[in-house]
């Protein structure tokens, strides 16, 4: 059907009225499934054009590729604007996102026997690559989008990206045409979701289909051209077992973790931007027991929670005219009444963390949520600080009271300056005592020192605590023995 050619039923895109033909620029409107009605081109005189772009790499590889000349872009601007001219939205909307792919990759084929482009196999791969890339995914980020080992994207404009590799930040090849296509895929990234950015709402938080966190700020907030930051989730979930083989921790930590996610302790995982909250909080989670009801709130859902009752929540922006917002506030008030036996807050940014707290001490135990800070104590006094900033009028020790009786474990995640990131410190709130906040410590990691090719050296020692303050939380559910003997073997690792 769609893959014969011949001279019957074929018409042009543009006069089916759904699709502006005269700009080579991806096609925002284009859905991500199509199919093509093809108009065979007019064979022309054009002077051929000797295009020597590299080679496509295999977008897992690690290396950089050479930067393209000119002379590829020039061409895939001629390419692109001739297949505008040949397809049809309004067909190429019917197709799977496969099937669409495909019929691009026959027009753009016969575009370039036509037009007489002077091309290898490798080179017209990688331009059909591309082409396909700008219709129906994001474009140049498509191949930084399929390498599982980059941890995050961050475009500058659209001559200027950044991608984060083995934690250390390197600047990557690819670039766009112009602002514009940057801007045109990052108002297609945002609507899968129901939002947008534009002039009236330059700065929109999203996510990907898999779940990866995606931040833009456009013109004229950004002055060089929008900035779009994606902090990309790896295909396989990251476990406690992988994080232990990676030195994130130890076994026996591991194993205090995981008691920590069972036996319903209310966990805060502390830690700074890129530290690994938001894996750990994942992987916390996992040990949830399968009959309890889980409800998550978050400001873009990113958590991947495995067990079969889950709930989840997502905030809203305003609208356009500023109404219709729905915070994180409004959220966690409202699973209150859905029979939650865990809330889980994906990141707590504000005044929400008193109705966390609030949570935590009316019989929601286990509920967990994420903090910016450095340090536990950092973490405690922030809770602290936001409270106030939230407009409730209590004493001081009458918040720090509440905290004390709420939070059971602080853990806190931390990216070190060799890339590598650590469990630091999983620390107990135990109670107060005058106006302060007891803790105690009951793993902590010591930096050692730093090995010839820059990696830092240190060890997860134990502070001697032998019997956690939620011990007895532990025997109501049989922890205790494994409990103990994971706190024994990591005294034993100390010395």
């Amino acid at each position: 059907m769609f893959g014969k050619r011949g001279n019957e039923g074929f018409g042009k895109a543009g006069s089916q009225g759904g699709a502006t033909a005269t700009a080579p620029a991806p096609v925002s409107a284009a859905p991500a499934a199509a199919v093509p009605v093809y108009k065979e081109p007019v064979k022309d005189d054009t002077v051929r054009q000797q295009v020597t772009p590299p080679p496509l790499q295999p977008a897992q590889a690690a290396r950089k590729r050479p930067a393209r000349n000119e002379n590829y872009y020039d061409t895939k601007a001629q390419v692109f604007s001739a297949l505008i001219d040949t397809i049809d939205l309004s067909q190429l909307s019917k197709l799977d996102a496969e099937s669409a792919r495909e019929e691009i990759r026959d027009i753009v084929n016969d575009i370039i026997t036509i037009k007489n482009f002077a091309m290898s196999i490798s080179e017209q791969e990688e331009l059909l690559e591309d082409i396909c890339n700008d219709v129906l995914g994001y474009g140049p980020l498509e191949p930084l989008l399929a390498r599982d080992d980059i941890a995050d994207i961050m475009v500058n404009g659209s001559k200027q990206t950044f991608i984060e590799v083995g934690g250390k930040t390197i600047e990557s090849d690819i670039r766009f045409r112009d602002n514009a296509q940057l801007l045109a895929i990052c108002q297609r990234i945002v609507s899968q979701v129901g939002r947008r950015v534009d002039e009236s709402s330059p700065i929109c938080d999203a996510r990907l289909p898999d779940g990866s966190r995606v931040n833009v700020i456009a013109p004229p907030l950004a002055i060089d051209g929008a900035a779009l930051t994606i902090r990309k989730f790896k295909k396989d979930k990251l476990t406690l077992d992988q994080l232990v083989k990676f030195g994130a921790i130890t076994p026996e930590g591991a194993t205090i973790l995981q008691i920590i996610g069972r036996v319903r302790c209310n966990v805060v995982i502390s830690g700074g931007t890129g530290s690994g909250k938001t894996t750990l909080l994942n992987c916390l989670t996992g040990y949830i027991d399968a009959d309890e009801r889980v409800i998550t709130c978050e400001d873009t859902a990113e958590l991947q929670l495995q067990q079969p009752h889950v709930v989840r929540l997502e905030t809203r922006p305003p609208n356009i005219e500023g109404e219709g917002e729905i915070t994180m506030r409004d959220l966690i008030k409202n699973c209150l009444r859905m029979r939650p036996e865990r809330i889980i807050v994906g990141e707590v940014r504000g005044a929400e963390v008193f109705d966390l707290l609030q949570a935590m001490n009316t019989g929601h135990d286990g509920s967990m949520g994420t903090i910016h800070a450095n340090t536990p104590r950092e973490c405690l006094s922030r809770m602290e600080s936001m409270i106030a900033m939230g407009g409730f009028t209590l004493p001081a020790k009458t918040v720090r009271e509440i905290i004390s009786n709420s939070v059971d474990i602080v853990v806190q995640a931390q990216r070190l300056r060799d890339g590598s990131r650590r469990i630091t410190y999983i620390t107990e709130v135990v109670a107060m005592e005058g106006d302060v906040i007891i803790t105690q410590d009951l793993l902590r990691y010591e930096i050692q020192g730093e090995d010839e090719r820059g990696k830092l050296i240190g060890r997860h020692v134990s502070t001697g605590i032998g019997k956690p303050h939620f011990w007895d939380r532990a025997r109501y559910y049989n922890e205790e023995r494994r409990l103990a003997a994971a706190l024994e073997e990591l005294e034993k690792k100390s010395k």
